[in-house]
């Protein structure tokens, strides 16, 4: 039952992955209120969260951009379902969400100022593409924010328990983001070893 849980953190389905996303909404808030406060996006930008899970992180967003828009993708229905619910007197007036694949964001070119991804790139079967599709839904100057709660790639206790996990380094992660076109990335590091990636898109 242990690890059934826990696979849940890739992709929640059914009743444990319910439990997950209320685990991770609640758990994940200093990690998102900290990652939060290294940017300053304009009160009406338009923002995706990519793999948004329970959808807590949607609605920061579009608490902090007050004129803005919030975009979720997640490729759980779960997911999607859980973050709707979540957000739903926001839903289609402040915030749209659905199902999708960060590796084929449906999404045009330069939609959005803003593209955050939390405790997500763990799992993303191909980064490169992943960081080209990103790059590619950004405006010129857009920014993107990628924030993990691990970058020990040493510590397999987490990847021997959840099938498909990768950790990745920050400057690992720092590297692949600028071999994808970005012009520059700023690694953030706090106390608790928890790490944000800042990216921008060239003007």
């Amino acid at each position: 039952m242990f690890r059934r849980f826990f696979q849940n953190t890739r992709k929640p389905e059914g009743f444990l992955g319910r439990m997950m996303l209320r685990t991770m909404n609640g758990g994940h808030t200093p990690l998102s209120n900290w990652a939060l406060s290294l940017i300053r996006p304009a009160p009406d930008a338009r923002v995706l969260d990519v793999g948004c899970g329970g959808g807590a992180n949607i609605a920061r967003l579009t608490k902090l951009c007050p004129n803005g828009f919030a975009d979720g993708i997640d490729y759980s229905a779960e997911s999607v379902a859980f973050s709707k619910k979540k957000n739903a007197r926001s839903l289609g007036k402040r915030c749209n969400i659905r199902q999708g694949d960060v590796g084929a964001l449906p999404y045009g070119d330069q939609t959005f100022n803003l593209v955050t991804a939390f405790e997500t790139v763990y799992f993303w079967p191909d980064l490169g593409k992943a960081f080209h599709e990103i790059l590619r839904v950004l405006k010129p100057g857009g920014q993107f924010l990628l924030v993990c709660e691990m970058d020990d790639v040493t510590n397999t206790t987490w990847t021997g328990l959840i099938d498909g996990m990768t950790i990745y380094s920050g400057e690992d992660l720092k590297a692949r983001i600028l071999q994808a076109g970005f012009a520059s990335v700023r690694l953030e590091r706090n106390q608790s070893c928890w790490i944000a990636l800042l990216a921008e898109k060239r003007r």
